[in-house]
C-alpha cells in the first residue's frame, strides 16, 4: 500500500504542477494556478500521514516507510528548485516571459550552482534521517527497525556521493571552448537575485 501511494503522490506532484502552470498561464488565472501548486505538499503530509498510520497499525517497518521517508526529503530539498525551474519554461513558452536564465556551464559559477544543488541533497538527507529517526521512536521496541536506519545510511551516502560531484567543479572547473572564451562570462543566475 505503501509503495502505491509513493507512486500516487509522484504522479499527483505532475498532475498538479501541470494543471498549476497550465492555470496560471494558458488560462491567466495565476491566483489559482498558484493554489494548484501550494497544494503540492499536501501529497507529502498525506503520504507521511498514511505511513505513520501504517506504523501504528502494526505494519512491521519495511523498506516500504524506509522509501516513504526518502521520497518526502527528495521533495523538501528539491521540489521548490523543480516548480521554479519548470515555472520559469512555462511562463516564457506559454506565458509570452523572457527566456529562462540558464544556469551557468563554465568555471566557478558552475561550481556554485552545483553546490547550491547539492545542498537540496543535504536538505533530503537531513528531512529523510529526522523522519526515519521519528518512525523508529515511534514503533519503540515492538518491530524490527534496523530496515528504517539503513535508509539513513542510503541517504547520507546519496548526499556524500552527490557532494563529491559537485565538489569535483571546484578542483576540477569546467573550461569554456575557445570560441566562448573571449565572451562575457555565464550569468549566475543565484547571485543576480537582488
Amino acid at each position: 500500500m505503501i509503495v502505491t501511494l509513493i507512486v500516487i503522490c509522484e504522479v499527483g506532484f505532475w498532475v498538479l504542477l501541470a494543471a498549476g502552470l497550465a492555470t496560471r498561464y494558458l488560462l491567466k488565472m495565476p491566483r489559482t494556478g498558484l493554489a494548484l501548486l501550494l497544494c503540492e505538499p499536501l501529497l507529502e503530509v498525506l503520504l507521511l500521514v498514511v505511513t505513520a498510520i501504517d506504523l501504528k497499525n502494526g505494519a512491521e517497518p519495511s523498506w516500504r516507510h524506509g522509501l516513504a521517508a526518502v521520497y518526502i526529503g527528495y521533495t523538501v530539498g528539491h521540489g521548490h528548485r523543480t516548480v521554479k525551474w519548470l515555472d520559469g519554461h512555462a511562463a516564457h513558452r506559454l506565458g509570452g516571459g523572457p527566456p529562462p536564465v540558464k544556469p551557468p556551464r563554465y568555471g566557478m559559477a558552475r561550481a556554485r550552482h552545483e553546490g547550491k544543488v547539492w545542498l537540496g541533497s543535504v536538505t533530503a538527507a537531513a528531512v529523510a534521517s529526522g523522519l526515519l529517526l521519528l518512525a523508529t521512536w515511534y514503533v519503540g521496541d515492538d518491530g524490527d527497525t534496523d530496515s528504517l536506519k539503513s535508509w539513513i545510511y542510503i541517504a547520507w551516502r546519496t548526499a556524500g556521493i552527490h557532494g563529491l560531484i559537485a565538489l569535483s567543479y571546484t578542483i576540477w572547473p569546467k573550461k569554456a571552448p575557445e570560441g566562448e572564451a573571449g565572451k562575457l562570462p555565464a550569468r549566475d543566475p543565484d547571485r543576480d537575485r537582488v
